[in-house]
């Protein structure tokens, strides 16, 4: 492409030097021309007139005059009354230029040698020589200089959509100075960025089915656990098998959260639910673990409330928490709910040392933990919360205390209180 453009350019180049230089020239040596025999006609006119001057004052025509003033001249004058007089050396035929001057009593003739009118064309034509193949030069270093603008930034673009290709989604930001491949490469930058973003939402789809699923396995595997261990007591192992066919349902729907939540579809899946319901079944699957733990988790608060919000988003919420209480925290968990005129407050905290003092303002932050954990929990957490259209935050330090905001609906509430302590 660069040899195409250089090539086309220096045709055009030429191709204007000669359509100026051509007729350029033929002018000068017309001019040149037109200019020596003008001032030899202005000589042999002004000749003329002193010749008549001194005959009319009956004066001699000196000739060694004529020849000073007029040097480099062949001058013949013929007048009546007077001899002709004849100044000067004749030039060769084949480079004479000759103009004549006439009255009524005579006329007076000269030539030139065009030797000196030759020179002079030939440096005014050496001069236009110059200047055209100087216009060449320089249509040669634009035509390079522009050759290089326009194949370089396409070079590069290429590079850039071959990086793309390859899996780089990073925008490049670079600009040419030219409009038409300054809007290649911005399109370029903003399909970079959807990449980038697509990218990112597959691996932090990864990363978070990873997480979320971990919490229902554990409970499922639990469950399995107990049942392989009251093998000969059928009442437990119908107890705990109907509880791992909840824990199955419940790895069902964290699936279709995690599904919903990368099709960016949550806000449109949120709905009254009842918040006891949610939060017995947690417990209730929870129990077994804390009671090996010889811990409890304790429900209190006000009963019979509805919030908007998504069952298994809210369910992965609690059971969150609790996890986190389990493997950081200490003593009983409380679970408190309130409610106000907008809203629903639900409280987890437990008698733990509480969070450190070293994360509290990063607390929700991508891999920010207190411990072994991998940090991806509470972000999680709060980003169902914050689908569903509520809150998840930190309100006390020591002892942890979380708290989940959502959106209140239905104002019937009753209250009472579900203890599970060890076994």
């Amino acid at each position: 492409m660069r040899r195409r453009l250089l090539s086309s350019m220096l045709l055009v180049a030429v191709i204007a030097v000669l359509l100026l230089g051509v007729p350029l020239g033929v002018v000068v040596v017309r001019l040149i021309n037109d200019e020596a025999a003008q001032e030899l006609r202005a000589e042999a006119t002004r000749v003329l007139i002193s010749v008549e001057y001194a005959i009319s004052q009956e004066q001699p025509v000196d000739p060694k005059q004529l020849e000073r003033n007029y040097p480099n001249r062949f001058i013949q004058v013929a007048f009546r009354g007077i001899e002709p007089i004849t100044v000067g050396v004749e030039p060769p035929v084949n480079r004479s230029l000759t103009e004549d001057a006439r009255s009524e009593n005579g006329v007076v003739r000269l030539s030139r040698d065009t030797a000196e009118i030759d020179r002079d064309i030939r440096a005014r034509l050496l001069l236009t020589i110059a200047l055209a193949v100087a216009a060449l030069v320089v249509a040669i270093g634009l035509a390079v200089v522009t050759s290089r603008r326009l194949t370089l930034p396409l070079l590069d673009l290429a590079k850039i959509a071959e990086r793309l290709g390859s899996g780089d989604a990073r925008p490049s930001k670079h600009r040419y100075g030219i409009p038409e491949l300054d809007r290649v490469a911005e399109v370029l930058d903003r399909s970079a960025i959807r990449i980038s973003e697509l990218l990112g939402r597959e691996r932090e789809f990864a990363t978070d089915a990873s997480h979320q699923l971990r919490t229902p396995l554990t409970g499922l595997t639990m469950r399995l656990e107990e049942i392989v261990a009251a093998a000969s007591q059928p009442a437990i192992v119908r107890e705990e098998g109907e509880a791992a066919i909840v824990q199955a349902e419940r790895l069902t729907a964290v699936i279709d959260e995690l599904l919903n939540a990368a099709r960016r579809q949550r806000h449109a899946q949120a709905e009254p639910i009842d918040v006891d319901d949610v939060l017995v079944q947690q417990i209730t699957e929870w129990d077994p673990a804390f009671r090996r733990s010889r811990r409890s988790i304790q429900l209190t608060g006000s009963r019979g409330l509805r919030a908007l919000a998504t069952t298994g988003g809210l369910s992965q919420v609690v059971a969150t928490l609790l996890d986190n209480s389990l493997h950081h925290g200490g003593g009983i968990v409380s679970i408190t709910t309130t409610s106000s005129e907008k809203s629903i407050v639900i409280e987890v905290s437990d008698q733990g040392d509480g969070v450190p003092e070293k994360i509290r303002t990063r607390i929700f932050e991508r891999s920010v933990t207190g411990g072994s954990g991998t940090g991806l929990g509470l972000t999680l957490a709060r980003s169902l919360v914050a689908a569903d259209g509520g809150r998840l935050e930190l309100v006390k330090p020591r002892p942890a205390t979380f708290a989940i905001f959502l959106r209140k609906v239905g104002d019937d509430e009753i209250g009472y209180r579900v203890v599970s302590g060890p076994a």
